[in-house]
């Protein structure tokens, strides 16, 4: 079976260069060399310094997405257990007042605000 699938992969790669290099152009234009970039011309040297606030920005919605993922598991588990149902609801409470309390800090410190 890996035999059958290794001669595949190379028969594969073999044949699409094979036909392109037979039926395809080559030519070297300006527009084929230059990098793609969402289909944007490209601004600027690719070495150039970033603002911290861009890894700021990203760090803090990793963050905060991380932790709302934890809602799911904490949905199934309080669907789940009927008993500890009070406990679980002040549980998640607390874990959302904290995100909140979080969440207004960056806030009020201008972390959010792309100048």
């Amino acid at each position: 079976m890996l035999a059958i699938v290794v001669v595949t992969a190379v028969a594969m790669l073999g044949l699409s260069h094979g036909v392109g290099l037979l039926l395809g152009t080559r030519q070297k234009t300006v527009v084929k060399q230059s990098p793609y970039e969402s289909g944007m011309p490209v601004l600027g040297d690719a070495r150039e310094r970033f603002s911290v606030k861009f890894y700021l920005v990203a760090m803090l919605f990793i963050l905060f997405d991380i932790e709302t993922v934890f809602m799911v598991p904490w949905a199934v588990a309080f669907r789940q257990m009927v008993a500890a149902r009070l406990f679980l609801l002040v549980e998640m409470l607390v874990f959302v007042l904290i995100l909140a309390v979080g969440y207004i800090y960056v806030w009020k410190r201008g972390a959010l605000q792309w100048d």
